[in-house]
């Protein structure tokens, strides 16, 4: 089968996760960049990447190359390219441009020279052009112009990947699926090691960790870009959903354990686990950080503490995370604790020691990953007051 090059997009911080995927899923000339990774490879490769991948936003497929100075040269590059042998014209489609040092003055101009260029290269082949629809489209084309070069791409994954195919309510800013499984990754957590969430909000890591210990595949319940393509090979991706649903485990209770303070977080993850038909994996209940038992003698705690929006102000956070570090010290030795942050003075206000600070973005948002591992015996009550248990 002929080989394509590829981009696959994924959050920053975790490429190096990203590469370890590609790799297990068959993937060549990898390469990570700032943002994701390069790699070359078949189509049906691809459709497995997009399948299994629980760290890749978008893979990509590059589709051209090579160096521009105007709108006018983007225009001619996307006018040589053969559009209508890999797409066709009754599919909606739109257009993308991403832009670093580039020296053009409007991006949306740019944009619109690129899509005129593949209505144009349509009339000229089939005397018709296809719609625009920036909304749901049936193709993505993505343009990534630098100071001179730029790089065509078609879109094989459509919506991005963190979107699971499983519908999903919110009550805050939610934290991107892939990002919550990278984090899991990094966390060295393993499936039957208990995991706790006791900041749950949405469910988001309840819910891939649940997919992860049931070896479900992210990808198994939605469709993807590469099916509109002319190149679709049906057979191929109908075999790779098969052999992805024969993995699967049947769903059983996997010592995955979210709680909340907030009778209204637990509501909305029990509705999101419901609907993605995990509820069973999972147990829930509301009940406080600080009064959190854990569920077992050892195991990995995760948490994404509100951004000081949902509790209320910075200093509320502040007389908060004390509580929080006092809980842990008390009652979670033998536990390994990981909270992902924006707000810097967390470790310390918890006086806790971090062992490792990973720097991760939530979207836009620059945040660490503090690990704070509760070694057993270390942090004993005082001899005044009496051990507790747990």
């Amino acid at each position: 089968m002929s080989q394509h090059q590829f981009f696959a997009t994924c959050p920053r911080g975790l490429e190096a996760l990203l590469v370890e995927e590609l790799t297990s899923c068959g993937a060549k000339t990898i390469q990570a960049t700032d943002g994701g990774v390069s790699f070359s490879g078949d189509m049906p490769m691809v459709y497995r990447a997009n399948l299994e991948s629980r760290i890749a936003t978008r893979i990509l497929w590059r589709v051209g190359q090579g160096k521009y100075a105007t709108d006018e040269d983007l225009y001619q590059a996307a006018m040589k390219l053969n559009w209508p042998q890999w797409f066709n014209v009754g599919s909606d489609f739109m257009v993308k441009v991403t832009g670093v040092k580039c020296p053009l003055k409007s991006l949306e101009f740019a944009t619109l020279r690129i899509k005129d260029a593949v209505c144009d290269r349509f009339r000229e082949a089939v005397n018709s052009r296809p719609y625009i629809d920036t909304k749901e489209p049936d193709v993505r084309i993505h343009a990534y112009l630098a100071a001179e070069d730029y790089q065509f791409y078609l879109d094989t994954s459509g919506a991005a990947l963190y979107q699971r195919g499983l519908r999903r309510a919110s009550i805050e800013a939610p934290l991107r699926e892939n990002l919550a499984a990278g984090i899991l990754k990094l966390s060295g957590w393993k499936p039957g090691t208990p995991f706790l969430d006791p900041m749950c909000g949405s469910g988001t890591f309840l819910l891939e960790a649940a997919m992860i210990a049931l070896d479900i595949a992210p990808g198994s319940g939605r469709s993807f870009g590469f099916e509109k393509l002319k190149n679709f090979d049906e057979a191929a991706w109908q075999k790779l959903k098969q052999q992805a649903r024969a993995k699967a485990k049947p769903v059983k209770f996997q010592k995955i354990y979210g709680s909340d303070s907030d009778l209204r977080a637990v509501r909305v993850s029990k509705q999101n686990l419901e609907e993605a038909g995990l509820l069973e994996a999972v147990q829930l209940s509301k009940v406080d950080f600080t009064e959190v038992v854990p569920p077992h003698g050892e195991g990995v705690l995760v948490a994404n503490p509100p951004y000081g929006v949902r509790i209320g102000e910075d200093e509320e956070l502040a007389a908060l995370y004390p509580r929080m570090g006092e809980a842990l010290k008390r009652k979670f030795s033998g536990w390994n604790a990981y909270f992902l942050t924006t707000d810097m003075r967390l470790p310390k206000l918890m006086r806790l020691a971090p062992s490792k600070r990973t720097p991760l973005f939530n979207g836009p948002l620059e945040c660490r990953l503090f690990e704070i591992k509760m070694v057993a015996g270390s942090n004993r009550p005082d001899a005044k007051r009496k051990p507790q248990d747990g």
